[in-house]
């Protein structure tokens, strides 16, 4: 299809074009962009699409900066001035809810933006793999130079985030915008010192090789952590390898290494072990300290996760007499920052190295009035259990993509707190399960936070109140 004009934006980063009265998701562009398409996937009434060529920019359309946008996939919106896409994610936050949810809201709080738009990320993984993704422009110019065969028998191995579509193959990254240096010269450094020594890089395909992924974590208190994956075991090779990276590079304040030898890249249920350091750094949120090692889940943008949790925080009303539930609470983050404000915290999370983890931060940070527990709320909120901790007096619930399970929805109505928090990173979702509490809250408080600039990826936290109990 040729000379389509995009009209508005869509959900997931998509924008959308409408021809005889069919609606067309194209990824790729925005409104105002008037491009050729190849569709993907063509429906009844919708379709979705590629660009193949532009004919006309946009008017508002920016130059990106990084030069791997539109390949390496992790930033959708570089093309797009930052005040702009605010309004766009402000707009998805407000037809989600409104479409999906249909419940009685009130005026959607203007989104906080984020002060730092680049090397706001405080944590980044990068892949290591003996395939680079070679982009089409280049394929092609290799192809016609007759140097194809020779590019890809040369690639020694190729360091940086998986290509859209390619599990063995990554696209090669110069310079990540995503987090402050010394993340890309880490990188890279590690990339020269493996091919110096002839140190193996990770085949996915054939599950062999030896340096699989880093990752790298960086705290606003300036500590640095340095988590290197290796497929298998070479005592001389690792030890050359941490005395070098901590050589070149001081600042680092914990260095670990982490044995990988199954087939997928979690390290959930295996055991890094730390060579430098303590093997954990600090981070500070307001005064309150976390304790972060390599398998702790954290809010990835330090900054904004401060301000989502201050919104989280006035939206609870505490004043020192409630007793708090924190679901989905991971480390314990949440329901730390809140501590002071409420008679007693209790955390409920699934997995129980984070249970480990939030307790230490409550006790890093003093706070004696916590009770933080593994289990599945389903199950455990029973009346033993209230018995023993109280009855709660407000609720924060933070899901992941998912949303709540629909049990937790009939859980939380059973309940029946005067007061839900729900912190969400999908306002679908969110919508969703808005529409299940309906039946006994009501919807007080909206306020969408930008966490990652440059991408379609939106929090939104939601104050409900128990109906009859919304004007006290």
């Amino acid at each position: 299809m040729e000379n389509v004009l995009v009209e508005n934006y869509a959900a997931e980063g998509k924008s959308i074009a409408r021809i005889d009265g069919k609606v067309i998701f194209i990824e790729g562009t925005i409104p105002g962009d008037v491009v050729d398409i190849q569709l993907t996937k063509n429906k009844k009434d919708w379709a979705e699409a590629y660009p193949v060529a532009f004919k006309k920019f946009a008017d508002n359309r920016v130059t990106p900066f990084c030069k791997h946008f539109g390949i390496c996939g992790g930033c959708q919106w570089q093309m797009l001035p930052y005040d702009k896409q605010l309004i766009n994610k402000q707009q998805q936050v407000t037809d989600n809810l409104s479409r999906i949810g249909k419940v009685e809201m009130p005026p959607i709080l203007p989104i906080i933006g984020a002060d730092k738009t680049v090397g706001y990320r405080n944590k980044l993984e990068y892949t290591y793999a003996t395939r680079r993704f070679i982009p089409k422009d280049e394929f092609q110019q290799l192809r016609a130079d007759d140097k194809l065969a020779e590019e890809i028998e040369g690639t020694i191995g190729a360091a940086g985030f998986h290509a859209k579509g390619q599990f063995d193959k990554v696209v090669e990254i110069d310079v990540c915008h995503l987090q402050d240096e010394p993340t890309n010269l880490i990188r890279k450094a590690i990339v020269g010192f493996a091919k110096e020594y002839k140190l193996t890089f990770y085949d996915i395909k054939n599950h062999e090789g030896w340096l699989r992924n880093v990752m790298i974590r960086m705290a606003t208190t300036g500590e640095i952590m340095v988590n290197i994956v290796l497929g298998f075991e070479d005592k001389k090779a690792q030890q050359s390898l941490i005395d070098f990276l901590l050589h070149e590079f001081p600042t680092i304040t914990t260095l670990l290494i982490t044995i990988n030898r199954k087939f997928n890249d979690s390290i959930y249920d295996l055991t890094p072990v730390a060579y430098h350091g303590n093997g954990y750094i600090i981070e500070e949120l307001e005064n309150f300290k976390f304790k972060i090692s390599p398998k702790s889940f954290f809010q990835t943008n330090t900054q904004q996760a401060e301000k989502l949790y201050q919104v989280t925080r006035d939206f609870a009303e505490l004043d020192g007499k409630q007793t708090l539930y924190d679901l989905y609470c991971g480390t314990g983050s949440i329901g730390i920052f809140c501590s002071k404000d409420a008679k007693k915290i209790v955390g409920v999370e699934l997995i129980d190295d984070a249970i480990k983890d939030a307790r230490e931060n409550a006790a890093l940070n003093n706070i004696k009035h916590s009770f933080f527990t593994t289990g599945d709320v389903i199950t455990i909120c029973n009346d033993d259990f209230f018995a023993l901790h109280g009855m709660p007096d407000v609720i924060i619930t933070d899901p992941p993509r998912a949303g709540m399970h629909d049990k937790l929805v009939k859980k939380l109505l059973e309940i029946a707190p005067p007061i839900i928090v729900y912190v969400s990173c999908n306002p679908a979702t969110q919508a969703r399960d808005l529409a299940l509490l309906d039946e006994k809250y009501k919807v007080t408080k909206i306020q969408p936070v930008d966490m990652f600039p440059h991408t379609h990826h939106i929090e939104n936290v939601v104050q409900l109140k128990l109906r009859g109990e919304e004007k006290s």
